[in-house]
């Protein structure tokens, strides 16, 4: 598009719409001259970095923003990656590479709140692979497109009229509206889309190399410009993979001097002569619990919808009537790898302290299991938002505005087979297993029986399963009433009121069969059915993938020839579908009323000084209920594998809590020249607590360990987040879409909410271990406490038959199967109940950096932001102790360079964020950190106007093919290591 050209009136539609956008505050005579504007304008890459320019120059508070270029044409095709181009906004991406939530000056997801027009919106999602419940309140930006989206406005100080839940910042996302528009729009793209990590998958996985995105909008007004409507829409769909190294259940952790059965020897007894530099008394170490890789097929296809009609009778009335909808439906496949260990003998070598990792770590075993299972899920993400809008200007002195709308947003199964289903599948064929730590990914060799070189299909069945049917559901009723009185000295009173209601639905059934011995023997299996593969082809992009010592090869199967299989050996149907009855289903009503006045004036001294003063006062009620199971015992149903028990059916609990603040804030803008801007700013904000943090029962987890199990309750009194923020920055408008500024922010936040973990015994559970059995093989079988397989061998050899012990048969490696269940007179089991709770008061603060030069009529411009973020609110990998760190802080940095001359618009984008936490706990024990490494990602685009209305353009995301990384403690003690790869779009684009 054309840097400068001279259009008529009818051709300046959106840039009247940017300007309208970037500049709220500007009085209406102002507004009436840019529509009778019909000289130069600027338009493309430039006009839309003035117009984010003008709103970040002319709002109150601290305001960053993005607007469109032109309409149906904003920057980014994913609203979170183009998040990321503000100071201050890292960005959290999806195991494939996709840019999902939003992290502000240090603040995770959750305490950001996400505004569609003004109005709060629900989220909701099901965790990670579809198997989980949802904590978060945290909308998912991938659920919604771009193309009706006219701008973003991140506003990171507090302000009296926005809703409460934003502490990091309150986000809100702005569509187009006809009567802004005014003059007929119609343009409509399509894309082709090619993700190279598509062609990075087993060829059994359905799939297409390119895939469309189509996209269109339209917008007329009628009646001399009176009534308008404007439709937009879009469907897009995207094949893509992922390769992925873990330690999916984590490390369990010892500090050195550990005595615990599964810690390594001490020095001088069992086997530690064959541990090099082992870990020293004051040390902090851990050991792995498995060690895996999957190869991921992931297929979406996303639809947006949204009309909006508009009335204006008269000129100082207008009514908007809107309505959005949005579909995201996934379908994903995975094929695993994985080794699991007991923590028994084995030669090792470690790092030095005072965090100790694995170097190479190996441990013994003797036709084990070798583990190959496999997943698909399906699932739906919907959501839709009514909302109606009236502004009265009632006279010179007053107007008001009212607004009510109803959204919800529903997440469900997309599959009889459930939100995830898994098969699990193993060969008993290992031998010592030895892994290589010191890598990019881990390199497990197995030792294979005497004269196997490969994997047989003829030696592999179907051991434990596992199928989901979660479900979640938020929605959002909000009644909102504005006004402003201005005096005669020009300065104003904004007041209103408003009343939300937000109710959230989390529900989840499991059907899981813990047959993690077998089922059936290899031979009910048809050898058609498997298929080998090499798991070191998904993981090139790694530096150590290519190590001969790997032993990379499984066995991929049909999926659902062999869950029918399955079917057919264990004869039970229902045992390899979802459930259809809720066995845990948390209730939460949230009902919060506001009300809040804010003055604002301007003092003409010889620096102009604008100033806003509010208060926000809130007030909410929770109401949560809980579905819970009641368990009645424990199983121990193979070697590694306790299970609780439930007796059939489920009661609700209830509990309930109540809060409310008052938030002031104050906002200062001092002029010290036309150039020259500075800012200072005070405002209180809430942040309201996770979902599951506020339910109203207890739930256990299922699968137990040798020393206990775990477990979580909700606490629907907890006081929301209170952050006290401090903002000052200076700001240098030195030319045309150019500028310079340097901030400083603090925010001290009280009640933070952490995790307390309590030992109880909830409902009195017996567990074999170290019950009557137990002691007998340990006292006259010889065994040893960490030799599990030998005191089952022993239990079944001499107890089958007596109450409790359930013996069916051995397994293809000759351990014995079946199930023994603690008796009254056993240990009761322990467990470390998870509950949350407002622990500690801390701060974190940090400056940002903004810059954007426009160098003069030569097309080319640079923009460029830095922030930096520090708080007490970290955690320290030698400790073992309870922490309370703040999820999601972290340095970024981004840099843009641009070319918009002529037909040419070319943009590359550099985005980075320095290591980060992203959360606590996902196995191990104690609670372990996860911490995302550094990552940089390069993208651009480069786009040409063949003719006046028709644009060709070329995308690319993740040129340089980045891989993402997360360790718990140490580096060599890997969580997850992913690699995707780069996505090419071409498209076209025609405006009518």
């Amino acid at each position: 598009m054309k840097q400068l050209q001279a259009v008529p009136r009818k051709r300046l539609l959106s840039s009247a719409l940017l300007l309208a956008l970037a500049q709220p505050t500007v009085a209406q005579e102002q507004q009436d001259q840019i529509n009778e504007l019909d000289t130069v304008v600027v338009t493309g890459i430039r006009a839309s970095l003035q117009s984010s320019m003008n709103l970040k120059r002319d709002s109150q508070g601290v305001v960053d923003g993005i607007v469109a270029e032109d309409i149906g044409k904003f920057p980014d095709t994913n609203l979170a990656e183009a998040l990321q181009r503000i100071s201050g906004v890292s960005i959290d991406r999806t195991s494939s590479g996709e840019g999902s939530k939003v992290t502000v000056r240090g603040v995770g997801p959750d305490f950001n709140l996400v505004l569609l027009n003004g109005r709060q919106m629900p989220a909701s999602n099901l965790g990670p692979g579809g198997a989980g419940t949802s904590n978060s309140r945290s909308f998912d930006f991938a659920n919604i497109a771009a193309e009706a989206i006219a701008a973003i406005e991140v506003h990171k100080t507090g302000r009296a009229e926005l809703p409460t839940g934003g502490i990091g910042a309150t986000i809100n996302v702005k569509t187009a509206r006809p009567l802004e528009i005014r003059e007929p729009l119609a343009s409509i793209g399509f894309k082709a889309v090619h993700d190279t990590s598509a062609r990075n998958l087993p060829d059994s996985y359905p799939g297409a190399l390119v895939t469309p995105e189509v996209s269109g909008i339209f917008s007329k007004t009628f009646a001399d410009g009176t009534f308008g409507i404007m439709l937009s829409g879009s469907y897009q769909e995207r094949e893509s993979g992922y390769s992925q190294a873990s330690v999916a259940d984590g490390w369990i952790t010892f500090p050195g001097d550990s005595n615990s059965w599964n810690a390594l020897p001490a020095p001088g007894t069992g086997y530690s002569d064959r541990i090099t530099n082992r870990p020293g008394p004051d040390d902090v170490y851990a050991r792995p619990q498995n060690t895996g890789y999957s190869v991921n097929g992931v297929q979406r296809q996303r639809t947006n919808g949204q009309l909006t009609l508009q009335w204006a009778p008269s000129e100082n009335l207008t009514a908007t009537l809107d309505y959005a909808y949005m579909e995201n439906k996934v379908q994903q496949q995975r094929s695993e790898l994985s080794v699991w260990f007991s923590q028994t003998a084995g030669d090792s070598s470690w790092t030095d302290g005072p965090v100790s990792a694995p170097i190479i770590y190996q441990e013994e075993y003797n036709n084990a299991d070798l583990s190959m299972g496999g997943m698909q899920l399906a699932t739906k993400n919907s959501g839709d938002s009514l909302g109606f809008n009236v502004e009265w200007e009632v006279n010179d002195a007053l107007s008001l505005a009212f607004d009510y709308h109803n959204s919800s947003a529903e997440s469900r199964p997309d599959s009889p087979l459930g939100s995830a289903g898994v098969l699990g599948v193993a060969s008993y064929v290992r031998g010592n297993t030895t892994t290589d730590y010191s890598g990019e990914i881990p390199i497990i060799n197995v030792q294979l029986p005497p004269g196997m070189t490969s994997l047989q299909a003829a030696d592999a069945l179907v051991t434990g399963s596992v199928f989901q049917n979660s479900y979640n559901k938020s929605e959002v009723e909000q009644f909102q009433a504005d006004g402003t009185f201005k005096f005669g000295d020009y300065s104003g009173l904004d007041f209103g009121v408003s009343a939300t209601e937000v109710n959230n639905r989390t529900a989840s059934a499991v059907m899981q069969r813990d047959t993690w011995g077998g089922v059936g023997s290899p031979a009910d299996y048809d050898d058609s059915i498997w298929s080998a593969d090499n798991m070191s082809r998904y993981f090139k992009s790694f530096g150590n993938s290519g190590n001969p010592d790997w032993t990379d090869q499984f066995l991929v199967f049909d999926f659902e020839r062999l869950r029918q299989a399955a079917i057919d050996v264990s004869g039970c149907p229902t045992c390899y579908e979802m459930p259809t009855e809720f066995t845990d289903d948390l209730r939460t009503t949230e009902k919060s009323k506001s009300a809040y006045l804010q003055w604002t004036t301007s003092f003409d001294w010889s620096m102009p000084l604008d100033v806003a003063v509010g208060v926000r006062y809130e007030e909410t009620e929770v109401d949560s209920s809980a579905l819970v199971r009641i368990a009645n015992g424990i199983s121990w149903d193979a070697a590694n594998e306790l299970n609780v028990t439930y007796q059939p059916g489920q009661d609700f609990t209830e509990l309930e809590g109540k809060y409310d603040y008052v938030l002031p804030n104050l906002d200062l803008a001092l002029h010290v020249t036309d150039q020259i801007t500075l800012r200072g700013s005070y405002s209180e904000t809430i942040g309201r607590p996770g979902w599951q943090q506020i339910q109203g029962g207890q739930r256990l987890a299922g699968i137990v360990r040798v020393d206990g199990g775990d477990g979580s309750r909700g606490n629907p009194a907890l006081e929301p987040l209170l952050s006290k923020n401090f903002d000052l920055s200076l700001e240098w408008y030195y030319g045309d879409a150019s500028y310079v500024s340097a901030g400083y922010f603090r925010k001290n936040i009280e009640n933070f909410i952490s995790d307390t973990i309590v030992r109880e015994e909830p409902f009195t559970l017996h567990t074999p271990v170290g019950g009557a059995y137990w002691n007998a093989a340990i006292s006259n079988g010889g065994c040893t406490a960490a030799d599990l397989p030998c005191i089952r061998d022993y239990i079944f050899a001499n107890y089958a038959g007596s109450p409790g012990v359930n013996y069916t048969g051995q397994n293809s490696a000759g351990q014995a199967t079946g199930s023994i269940v603690g008796q009254p007179g056993d240990p009761v089991a322990g467990f470390d109940i998870t509950t949350p709770s407002n622990q500690r008061s801390d701060h974190l603060d940090g400056f940002e950096i903004n810059f954007q030069h426009v160098f003069g009529d030569s097309g080319f411009g640079l923009a460029a932001n830095y922030t930096k973020v520090e708080s007490g609110l970290t955690f320290d990998n030698a400790d073992l102790g309870t922490q309370y760190p703040m999820v999601g802080l972290s340095d970024s940095a981004n840099l843009v360079a641009f070319y918009d001359k002529n037909r040419w618009q070319v943009r590359a984008a550099y985005n980075w964020r320095d290591e980060f936490l992203n959360g606590i706990g996902g196995g191990g024990t104690p609670p372990n950190p996860n911490w995302t490494e550094a990552y940089g990602q390069l993208d651009a685009i480069v786009s040409y106007e063949l003719l006046d209305n028709l644009t060709l353009s070329l995308e690319a995301i993740n040129i340089t093919d980045e891989t993402q990384r997360i360790h718990a403690r140490h580096e060599n003690m890997v969580r997850f290591a992913t690699q995707t790869g780069p996505r090419y779009m071409f498209g076209v684009r025609y405006r009518f």
